[in-house]
């Protein structure tokens, strides 16, 4: 059995000041570092991706499609939580009961299903601007968005939040916030593992050849979404919600199924069609 190092989640802290009278204190957090690391890992595996041959990418846009991914990711994870996630134990809405919630980033609560929307909306806007098919956006940048997953699942094990079930391997970890004493599944550890590190492999060696455009994005899809509703059988169910169907359906799963049924669709599409080479891809 072993025990969670229970990290300070603030990495350091800036020297206060004051602004019109007011003292100021700044902490960064743990959990905030791995989001830039995130996005820097983005960029730097992006630059080298667009050397390949059949992807051909100027270095100038790896950086730009960065700025609207960050802004997609911040903002669809944001409002994606607050509508998905932000509810009292007996079914309020935190927004309604406060309707400054969604804004207060400092409280904490990110949805991965939200900010993937918000990443979709933003290629969208950045493929129109630079006058490119989205696909070949959504193929780019499919493959290197696997290491902002395991980044971000790292601040989630610093911060000793989002543990799994109850466990007796020997690996199972017991969490001070859990207030048990009892060893739990470390499923942040097992999604950075898997969402991230494996995942990113896959795509890796998914993309290292020409395919047909929507096919990247398609694995990335069905990859995800059966890897995230597979490791929910093993995270403990949002408190808020608890079980939603059959007592095991979670909402994480439930928010799985379109990303398995669209990565399903878009693979047989890429590949039916041969929709171009997936030089972006």
């Amino acid at each position: 059995m072993l025990v969670h190092p229970d990290i300070d989640p603030v990495a350091f802290a800036l020297p206060a000041f004051t602004v019109f009278g007011h003292t100021v204190h700044l902490q960064v957090h743990w959990y905030g570092l791995m989001y830039l690391l995130g996005f820097y890992g983005f960029w730097w595996l992006g630059t080298r991706r667009a050397r390949y041959p059949h992807v051909n990418w100027p270095h100038e846009r790896v950086g730009d499609l960065l700025f609207y991914a960050v802004l997609g990711v911040i903002l669809g994870g944001r409002l994606g939580y607050t509508l998905f996630y932000a509810y009292t134990p007996d079914g309020r809405w935190l927004e309604a009961l406060d309707p400054t919630y969604v804004f207060k980033v400092w409280d904490g609560g990110m949805s991965f299903h939200g900010g993937l929307i918000g990443v979709i909306v933003a290629m969208i806007v950045f493929a129109r601007q630079r006058g490119l098919p989205f696909w070949e956006v959504a193929d780019f940048a499919a493959v290197i968005t696997p290491f902002g997953l395991f980044t971000g699942r790292i601040g989630n094990f610093i911060n000793g939040e989002l543990w799994g079930k109850v466990t007796s391997l020997p690996w199972g970890m017991v969490f001070q916030e859990a207030h048990d004493g009892l060893p739990h599944h470390p499923s942040q550890l097992y999604e950075a593992a898997l969402e991230g590190l494996g995942l990113l492999t896959l795509l890796w060696w998914f993309g290292r050849s020409p395919r047909p455009r929507m096919a990247i994005s398609g694995l990335f899809l069905l990859g995800y979404g059966c890897i995230r509703f597979g490791l929910e059988f093993v995270r403990l169910p949002d408190p808020q919600f608890g079980y939603l169907l059959w007592g095991w359906v979670t909402m994480g799963q439930v928010l799985s199924l379109p990303m398995i049924a669209c990565g399903l669709l878009f693979l047989y599409w890429s590949y039916r069609r041969g929709a171009g080479t997936a030089g972006a891809g």
